[in-house]
């Protein structure tokens, strides 16, 4: 497996408790604290942090004129709504 590159060392300040979950979580995992740090991040990152992301380029797009009306959409659904066979 190749090396991933990685960044030069962080410092961060946590919670005592949240750290000493992290340091149970590396011990029973027999891994380092980064490890972790690494694998909680990336969850993170794929659900809230992508959320996020997705929800920042909704808005671009939308200041960007790439949109549509909310009314207009509603009055179209309704209308086909009223075509539809029962």
């Amino acid at each position: 497996m190749p090396q991933r590159e990685l960044s030069d060392p962080i410092t961060m300040r946590l919670p005592l408790d949240v750290l000493a979950e992290v340091e149970e979580i590396a011990a029973i995992c027999e891994r380092s604290r980064s490890w972790v740090f690494v694998r909680a991040l990336k969850a993170y990152l794929a659900a809230e942090g992508r959320e996020i992301r997705e929800l920042a380029q909704a808005r671009r797009d939308v200041d960007e004129g790439r949109g549509e009306d909310l009314d207009a959409v509603i009055r179209e659904m309704e209308g086909a709504g009223k075509g539809a066979a029962a």
